[in-house]
C-alpha cells in the first residue's frame, strides 16, 4: 500500500460509514460532509476544492446596510413580492451601467438567491407553451439545476459544449429547437464549473437561435464581471459584461449576490426579465395561473408559491451594495480578483505534477483564471481520482455529475484554499504524482 498523507484505512471507512454508493457520483454536500468527518477523525486539514461558496468577507456596505434596516424594524413587515424599489431601481440601474442594456425596475424581481431565480424560471416558463414542455441545459453546469428538474418531475436535455464551440454551437442548437418542444436554455458564463466564456460570436448565436425559434434564454450571470482577462468593473464604460441580452429580446438573467459580493449566507438574488418577455401574453398559462401574462405569473404565481417573496433586510442590503458600485464608490471586481491570482498559481502546481487541464480554451484562446477550474490525471477516470485524491487530503467533485462528457475530469473551486496552503498542496501533488509513476514502473 502506497504511503499517503491520509490514512487509507480511516478514509475507506468514512466512505463505508457515509453509505455513499459512488464517491464520484457524490453530490457536493454529501462530499463535503465526508471530508468533515476525516478531518475531525485525523486531524488533518484537507486542501477543500469541493464547495463553490466565496472564500472572502461579505462585503461591509452590505452588512451595514442591513442591520441598519433590521433596526428600522423591516423583520417585522412581511415584504412586497415584487421587491423593495429601491433595490428594483438599483438593479435596473446596474443592468444599464454594467450590461449596457434597458430594462424596467419593475421586471427586476429580488429572489432567494439566483437559484430561486432558476426554479421559479423552470416552473413559470414550462407552462407557457403546452407545446414546449423541456429545457435545454448547455452544459457542463451547476448539478442543483438539474435535481431541480428532477424534483418537479420536469423534462429536459442537455449536451456538453466542449465539441461545440464557435460555429458548430449554432447547428447543435438547431437540432434541439427545431424539435418544438423546448421552451428555454440554461447555461452560466462564466461557466461553472468549467470556467470557459462564451464568445461574442456564441452569443449572438445563441441570441439569434432564440428570435428564430421563440425559445427564452435563462442567462446564469453568477459569476458577473469574473472573466478577469478583460475589466469589467467600470460603471457606465466599456467593456461591458457580455450577455445574450445584446441580440435577443426574450431572456432572463440570474445575477447572484454570492461570488461578487461574497454575501452567500444571506440567499438574496435578482431575475432580470426583458421588457418584451415580462409583458408577453399567453392563453396557456391560465391552465395554472389567475393571469396571462409571464411577469405577473412568475411574480404573482410562482415566487409567491415558492416563498412570498424575499426576506426584507437582505433586500436592503443588496440595494444598498448595487448603489455602491453603480455610483462608482465600490469597486467590486477588484477584491474578487484573488481568485484568478490563486487559480493561476493552482493550475501551475497541479500542470507541474502530471496533471491536465480539461476545458482550457474559448475558441482558441487560453480561458481566464477565475473561481473554478477543471483537471484530468493520465490513467484514471474523473471518479477514480476524486477517490484517489481523498487520500492525499484533497477534495474535489467530479465532472461527471456537472453534465460533462469529459469524464476523465475534476473541478477545482479555489475559493476555501488559502495561500498558506499552497506548499501542502504542493506536496501532496508530488506525493501523489511520483506514487503514480512509481506503480507504473512497478507494473
Amino acid at each position: 500500500m502506497k504511503d499517503t498523507p491520509i490514512s487509507h484505512e480511516v478514509v475507506q471507512r468514512h466512505i463505508q460509514d457515509s453509505k455513499i454508493r459512488n464517491i464520484g457520483q457524490a453530490t457536493i454536500r454529501e462530499i463535503k460532509r465526508l471530508i468533515n468527518g476525516i478531518e475531525t477523525e485525523t486531524g488533518e486539514k484537507f486542501i477543500r476544492m469541493e464547495m463553490g461558496v466565496p472564500g472572502l468577507p461579505a462585503t461591509a456596505i452590505g452588512v451595514q446596510a442591513e442591520i441598519e434596516a433590521l433596526q428600522r424594524g423591516v423583520a417585522a413587515v412581511y415584504p412586497d413580492i415584487e421587491g423593495a424599489p429601491v433595490l428594483k431601481q438599483e438593479s435596473a440601474r446596474f443592468a444599464k451601467l454594467f450590461l449596457d442594456i434597458d430594462v424596467e425596475p419593475a421586471n427586476c424581481i429580488p429572489t432567494v438567491g439566483s437559484m430561486q431565480g432558476g426554479f421559479a424560471a423552470f416552473l413559470t416558463f414550462s407552462k407557457i407553451d403546452r407545446n414546449k414542455d423541456t429545457t435545454l441545459f448547455i452544459d457542463p453546469g451547476f448539478p442543483v439545476h438539474h435535481q431541480q428538474h428532477k424534483v418537479l418531475g420536469q423534462k429536459f436535455e442537455t449536451f456538453d459544449v466542449y465539441d461545440y464551440r464557435g460555429d458548430k454551437l449554432r447547428d447543435k442548437l438547431i437540432s434541439y429547437f427545431e424539435k418544438g418542444n423546448i421552451h428555454s436554455v440554461l447555461y452560466s458564463n462564466p461557466n461553472n464549473p468549467s470556467w470557459i466564456c462564451f464568445t461574442e460570436h456564441e452569443l449572438q448565436i445563441i441570441g439569434e437561435l432564440s428570435n428564430q425559434y421563440g425559445v427564452i434564454i435563462i442567462e446564469d450571470l453568477a459569476y458577473f464581471a469574473m472573466d478577469f482577462r478583460k475589466d469589467y468593473s467600470k460603471p457606465g464604460l466599456p467593456p461591458y459584461q457580455p450577455t445574450v441580452a445584446k441580440y435577443t429580446d426574450n431572456y432572463v438573467l440570474l445575477i447572484s449576490s454570492s461570488k461578487a459580493f461574497s454575501y452567500a449566507g444571506q440567499r438574496i438574488g435578482m431575475m432580470i426579465v426583458s421588457n418584451k418577455l415580462f409583458n408577453t401574453r399567453s392563453a396557456d398559462l391560465l391552465r395554472f395561473y389567475s393571469t396571462d401574462i409571464v411577469g405577473r405569473a412568475l411574480i404573482y404565481g410562482t415566487v409567491y408559491a415558492l416563498s412570498a417573496g424575499t426576506a426584507h433586510s437582505t433586500q436592503y442590503a443588496l440595494a444598498a451594495m448595487l448603489k455602491a458600485v453603480n455610483d462608482g464608490t465600490l469597486d467590486f471586481v477588484e477584491a474578487v480578483r484573488e481568485y484568478g491570482a490563486k487559480a493561476k498559481i493552482m493550475k501551475k502546481m497541479f500542470t507541474d505534477n502530471g496533471f491536465t487541464i480539461v476545458y482550457d480554451q474559448d475558441e482558441g484562446v487560453p480561458i481566464a483564471d477565475g473561481f473554478y477550474f477543471t483537471f484530468a490525471y493520465p490513467g484514471f477516470d474523473g471518479e477514480a481520482l476524486l477517490e484517489e485524491l481523498l487520500y492525499y487530503g484533497i477534495s474535489a467533485i467530479a465532472l461527471s455529475i456537472t453534465g460533462s462528457q469529459r469524464k476523465e475530469g475534476i473541478r477545482a473551486c479555489v475559493s476555501l484554499v488559502k495561500r498558506e496552503q499552497f506548499p501542502a498542496l504542493e506536496m501532496r501533488l508530488r506525493a501523489f504524482n511520483e506514487n503514480q509513476k512509481s506503480s507504473e514502473v512497478a507494473r
